[in-house]
């Protein structure tokens, strides 16, 4: 999946960003409190996918 996809993905579900990295940006999901960190690839494994998903606890794509 593209990384501009998945940014969509996550604002859809209300998912905030906290700060960019370098490598990396983080974001925060407001309504369980949990975070993830998303790597600055332009192509995402759908390995990596799912558990970026799996840990802000929203639906995957």
């Amino acid at each position: 999946m593209k990384r501009r996809a998945l940014l969509k993905h996550l604002v859809e579900h209300e998912c905030q960003l906290v700060r960019e990295g370098k490598k990396h940006s983080v974001y925060w999901n407001p309504t369980t409190r949990k975070t993830s960190t998303v790597p600055r690839h332009t192509e995402i494994d759908d390995w990596l996918l799912r558990k970026i998903c799996k840990d802000l606890d929203i639906p995957n794509p």
